[in-house]
């Protein structure tokens, strides 16, 4: 059957990466797209929709307000244009231009990582304090005491680096200057109740992607304290064109099927069957190992791919393949190119002398290709 990717002749693509914006996202579930369609047959004031979604989602994290966005990575930049501008219409409308707010967006150096450009791109000067060696607490007060910082950024996934401040910490000293701190935990979704426990921990902002929990590509949430959630609403896309003010988030819109495809996809992920999800991933493994043992110069190892992409022992979530090139006469990239020219194209993680097969978003038959494609590559 013919379908729009053939007509605009895209390759298909078997995704053995896992879960990554430029591959898609994830895989909606038949409930999340029955709920897009289900909105699509009626209207909504998007502004209630938001109240009422984040308000499910706040409740749902024992935080005091939430709202909906388009990524995590769009939380950061709403959030940071919120504690810069606040719910002063006028200065959200200025934005990227800052004068007469402060200017300035703490990160330790350590914590430097590629989407805190998010923050810049407000308008606002990130800046970075200590060395990637380390950062001190003097730092932070020196920085805090000029009086020209509007947010502290926290990437969660890099809370406890070696040489930096803990959350618990910055948090302690950001409120002596009352100065809001910004998590960034964008696929903090596992355990289930992850999420909130930033907030416990004191954060006043904490920004999540649905695609880590089975939502929407461009899709997540903001969440923390009621009055930087109402700043986020004041910058973002709502009562543009009705409004009086100009408003600096209007490209970051949604539409209503996205915002009832993130709430439905937490739902469902909050009340999932967790032991059954990494057992079925185990089977997987099992099986496309069971596909490939035999063939010379391969090592199969059960593994579990991160979600800052490192292999680990377990929950078991990939196959990693080592490849003894002196055998197979191929090397790991070459192989991994070469699955990648197949079609449908398998994409899958290659380092070094590694290929890694991630079950995330894989069905059975898609492991069943991958595990023929790659006896077909090695003539095996």
């Amino acid at each position: 059957m013919s379908t729009l990717l053939d007509h605009l002749n895209i390759k298909r693509t078997i995704n053995a990466c896992g879960i990554y914006t430029d591959l898609g996202g994830s895989r909606l579930s038949d409930g999340v797209l029955a709920a897009m369609l289900s909105v699509n047959r009626d209207f909504v004031q998007l502004g209630p929709l938001l109240d009422e979604t984040g308000r499910w989602i706040a409740q749902t994290f024992h935080a005091d307000a939430a709202r909906i966005t388009p990524g995590a990575a769009a939380g950061i930049m709403l959030g940071t244009a919120a504690c810069l501008a606040g719910s002063d219409g006028h200065y959200s409308e200025r934005l990227p231009d800052v004068t007469g707010m402060k200017p300035k967006v703490l990160i330790q150096a350590p914590h430097r990582y590629k989407y805190d450009r998010q923050v810049s791109l407000t308008g606002a000067a990130l800046t970075c304090l200590g060395t990637e060696n380390g950062t001190r607490a003097d730092q932070f007060h020196e920085a805090l005491s000029k009086q020209d910082v509007s947010m502290i950024l926290h990437p969660a996934h890099l809370d406890g680096k070696a040489g930096t401040l803990s959350l618990e910490t910055v948090v302690e000293i950001a409120r002596q200057y009352q100065i809001p701190v910004l998590v960034d935990a964008a696929y903090m979704v596992y355990p289930v109740d992850t999420p909130g426990t930033y907030i416990a921990r004191g954060a006043d902002l904490v920004t999540v992607s649905s695609k880590y929990y089975g939502g929407p590509n461009a899709g997540g949430f903001i969440m923390g304290r009621r009055d930087l959630v109402e700043a986020v609403s004041n910058v973002h896309f709502t009562a543009y064109e009705s409004g009086t003010v100009l408003k600096f988030g209007r490209p970051l819109k949604m539409d209503r099927h996205t915002i009832v495809a993130v709430v439905v996809a937490l739902d469902e992920w909050l009340n999932a069957d967790h032991e059954a999800r990494h057992e079925d991933y185990r089977k997987k493994v099992e099986h496309l190992k069971a596909q490939l043992n035999g063939i010379p110069g391969l090592l199969l190892e059960s593994k579990c791919f991160t979600m800052d992409e490192r292999f680990e022992d377990a929950p078991v979530n990939a196959l990693l393949i080592t490849v003894d090139e002196a055998i197979t006469k191929r090397s790991a990239a070459s192989l991994s190119d070469e699955l990648f020219e197949q079609t449908p194209c398998i994409a899958t993680i290659q380092e070094g002398d590694r290929i890694g097969v991630v079950m995330e978003v894989l069905n059975d038959d898609e492991v069943v290709v991958i595990g023929e494609q790659i006896r077909h590559v090695l003539g095996a």
